[in-house]
């Protein structure tokens, strides 16, 4: 059901790859509720995704950028200013380890593979703000999302830089947020989503793992894309007005579950 939440509102999404992607649910969500948008992704990305498909679905145009590019997001950018004049929300859903995908465990790592991985996962955000703000093209009580997990606060194995990228990512969405908001009331925010099954997500090692925990250890279950995606519209909307700097749970409770029945039920069994 649209409430029509983002009619009129103008924005950037980056980081579709696929129809499992979260960023392909919220350009989706966004579409029912209104908005117009440039889809925009790393061009290799762009060729092993779909993104025409998704395009085509929303009446999107799609401008290839290396988010890690200052000279491919001021192009984004400036097309983005002919198209709409200013923008009211920007989606940063883009993330990637180098160590992660080669197998290379956390106290092994390699380091220019880390920085790789840094400077895509986390410092694209603050250059990807950095464009928008010298271009002065966010509209007034605008909103700026990035997307993280709670491994940037707790200890998962296996998910390895990935918590240092996604620390580092909150802190900039935090200061960054600040100064957005004193300069013309721009909210800036970050939310920790559940696992959840996409492309990304399935390629750390032990996802199913991952998964399965937090459904048992959550009392509403695991969110989903298609929930995130909800989450994600609403903060872009005129609702959040007054919520910035936040990092926001999207989790079915389980950041604040120390231990749950069902989780305690199985070592019980274990124990007997």
């Amino acid at each position: 059901m649209s409430y029509g939440l983002l009619k009129g509102k103008k924005g950037i999404i980056f980081g579709a790859l696929n129809s499992q992607s979260i960023a392909w649910k919220v350009a989706e969500k966004c579409h029912e509720e209104g908005a117009e948008f440039i889809l925009s992704n790393a061009p290799i990305a762009m060729r092993m995704g779909e993104l025409n498909e998704l395009a085509e679905k929303t009446g999107s145009e799609v401008i290839g950028a290396d988010a890690t590019s200052m000279e491919d997001l001021e192009k984004l950018f400036d097309a983005a200013i002919a198209k709409f004049g200013k923008l009211d929300f920007i989606l940063h859903s883009i993330g990637m380890s180098v160590n992660v995908r080669k197998g290379k465990h956390y106290t092994q790592m390699n380091y220019e593979w880390l920085k790789t991985g840094w400077d895509i996962s986390a410092v694209s955000f603050h250059k990807v703000m950095r464009v928008a703000w010298d271009k002065e093209c966010m509209n007034d009580w605008g909103s700026i999302l990035a997307l993280t997990y709670i491994a940037a606060q707790r200890t998962f194995p296996d998910y390895n830089d990935m918590s240092d990228n996604k620390s580092y990512l909150e802190s900039i969405a935090r200061t960054f947020g600040y100064y957005w908001g004193e300069k013309s009331k721009v909210r800036v925010n970050t939310i920790s989503q559940s696992p959840t099954n996409t492309t990304a997500g399935s390629g750390v090692k032990g996802f199913g793992g991952f998964f399965g925990y937090a459904n048992d250890m959550s009392p509403l279950g695991n969110a989903t894309a298609d929930e995130c995606a909800d989450y994600c519209v609403m903060m872009f909307s005129d609702l959040t007005r007054k919520v910035t700097m936040q990092n926001l749970f999207h989790d079915g409770g389980f950041s604040s579950t120390g231990v749950s029945q069902k989780v305690m039920d199985i070592y019980e069994e274990m124990s007997k």
